[in-house]
């Protein structure tokens, strides 16, 4: 198996919104929200109009982009026995993705993500994390990380207790280890953790630019590539209009954003970004062709509705 993601196991619900719908529920747009009550998400839920419902995850979504372009892959995360978590690993089977967890009936439904789609084509997301956030070191299948020449993991899964024991488990089992650091008041929450990952622990960190700024504080982007020479770590960044960036000590590799794009849906923007690198990182493409590759996915994902090709 050439990579094997582990995140939370999340069923999008997607729908489309004003901005004022943002402002009046105390949202800040392009950022994720985690929902503790499930009562509170149904009653965001209920002013709604779904558009669509889709297996989802950040890494999921990167692993099945993997697996549409042909690479062997497979996920770790935590459903319930319940509708949503049979279509949820229906959903991957159907993408060719081995998926390493016996469902069983769990004290909280499959964890749900509300994403809104504001006019701009932003999306601001609203989670319940359900079962997802309760992943366990029990939940993490050791023969499938010996297997797999990558994990792969995301910010979102990172949390004291349980969730924590079971990252440092798959980290302390692979050869090789990936990592996104997912959404900026994820950073922001465990800063000093993800510092210490980042520097010492990680092979590949994907992060866009704010999320790295908000990391080590920094000023300005070039305090960001100094920084990104200096850990000695494959660090990629997305920069939004600005393209993005690959930092290997001394190599710096740039490349533009793709202009005159029909964008609908800016959801999995990032995670198919991910997908596209690492297939070329895995099939030992140059950095250049990671990064083409890489852009060209996101480029696609977002002039569709939802984060899966």
């Amino acid at each position: 198996m050439r990579i094997l993601g582990i995140g939370n196991a999340i069923v999008d619900v997607i729908c489309k919104v004003e901005d004022d719908f943002i402002s009046n529920n105390g949202l800040t747009k392009g950022t994720m929200k985690l929902i503790s009550e499930k009562n509170e998400f149904q009653r965001l839920l209920s002013h709604l109009t779904i558009e669509r419902t889709i297996s989802g995850g950040s890494v999921a979504n990167s692993i099945v982009g993997l697996s549409q372009l042909k690479n062997k892959v497979g996920f770790i995360g935590k459903i319930s026995n319940d509708d949503l978590g049979l279509k949820y690993e229906q959903g991957l089977i159907k993408e060719n993705v081995s998926f390493f967890y016996s469902k069983k009936k769990e004290i909280l439904p499959t964890g749900t993500c509300l994403i809104l789609i504001t006019p701009d084509s932003e999306r601001t997301m609203c989670t319940f994390l359900g079962t997802a956030g309760k992943v366990s070191e029990k939940d993490i299948d050791i023969k499938a990380l010996k297997k797999a020449e990558t994990i792969f993991l995301e910010g979102y899964l990172w949390d004291k207790g349980e969730p924590k024991k079971a990252f440092d488990k798959a980290m302390s089992n692979s050869k090789n280890i990936a990592m996104t650091l997912s959404d900026k008041f994820c950073v922001e929450r465990h800063k000093l953790e993800f510092l210490e990952l980042v520097k010492n622990k990680l092979d590949v960190i994907f992060a866009n630019e704010e999320e790295m700024i908000s990391l080590i504080d920094a000023k300005n982007f070039n305090e960001v590539i100094d920084f990104g020479k200096k850990i000695g770590r494959l660090l990629i960044v997305t920069r939004g209009e600005k393209g993005a960036i690959s930092i290997n000590r001394d190599k710096i590799t740039e490349i533009e954003s793709k202009k005159n794009l029909k964008i609908t849906d800016l959801t999995g923007a990032g995670d198919l970004f991910a997908a596209g690198y690492l297939h070329g990182y895995i099939n030992n493409l140059s950095q250049e062709q990671c990064l083409a590759k890489a852009t060209e996915m996101s480029s696609k994902v977002i002039q569709q509705i939802g984060a899966r090709l």
